[in-house]
């Protein structure tokens, strides 16, 4: 039995991993924006290991759903799958950034740097993130038109180059991207292709099965099975670049592997 953090997990495809994985006998510990958010969702707080809050949107209450994760103990896994699509502005935190550069890119960061390494890290990518080149130049789209669908596949990007950064810097931690697809959801639509469950299927998996097929790191998953990304995510010039990035602006270390 693991231990599992999954990110945005009081509905879409977060809920229905944590359901599935729930289903299989694992311990979940859930994440919710708000108070409000995770009591709609008590029959699912009532089953789990625990539940930490806090808007990912927010650089000072992303390292509190940090801290309230340390507390509740080691993960086995993390599914990194919050994530903000097509926001109809840029926006702005109460750091300033750019909001779904913030949920997508710069969130998944400062958690992975902050909550105690976990054996598996699984980060929700997507298709688009082969449009995301190029985004190295204005992260914070400061210099840039607003362009939601161009802002999301650029944060899908530098997830899926995170989790192959990690696969090489923690080479004792399994880091996979995931792709779940058009998946029918309240981001995705009742015309999407994908039912919930066949969306949730890889990242759950990849966070919890000792099937040899997963003990792998450095992948990019579509359902079930490995597929070749951009050239950027596997690119150690692009992860250093970009690693750096978000360091600098989150003024968080990402640790060395120890």
């Amino acid at each position: 039995m693991a231990r599992i953090f999954i990110t945005g997990s009081t509905d879409g495809l977060g809920r229905a991993a944590a359901e599935a994985l729930l289903a299989s006998g694992h311990e979940v510990v859930l994440h919710a924006r708000s108070r409000q958010r995770a009591s709609t969702v008590a029959d699912l707080v009532s089953r789990s290991a625990g539940v930490a809050v806090g808007d990912l949107a927010s650089a000072d209450e992303t390292r509190a759903v940090a801290d309230q994760v340390n507390a509740i103990g080691r993960m086995d896994a993390i599914i990194h799958n919050a994530g903000i699509y097509l926001a109809p502005t840029r926006g702005a935190t109460p750091e300033g950034h750019a909001t779904t550069f913030a949920v997508n890119s710069l969130a998944p960061y400062i958690l992975t740097a902050l909550i105690a390494r976990p054996d598996r890290l699984v980060y929700l990518s997507s298709g688009l993130h082969r449009g995301g080149a190029g985004s190295l130049r204005d992260l914070e789209w400061t210099r840039r038109p607003w362009n939601s669908a161009q802002a999301y596949a650029e944060s899908k990007l530098h997830v899926a180059a995170l989790a192959n950064a990690l696969a090489r810097r923690w080479p004792r931690v399994l880091s996979n991207a995931v792709d779940p697809g058009w998946v029918r959801t309240k981001m995705g639509g009742a015309a999407a292709p994908v039912d919930l469950d066949t969306g949730q299927r890889t990242q759950s998996w990849l966070a919890s099965s000792d099937d040899p097929a997963a003990l792998v790191s450095g992948g990019y998953w579509h359902a079930m099975r490995q597929a070749e990304p951009a050239d950027e995510v596997k690119d150690p010039a692009f992860h250093e670049a970009l690693l750096q990035a978000l360091a600098d602006l989150t003024g968080v270390a990402l640790p060395q592997d120890d």
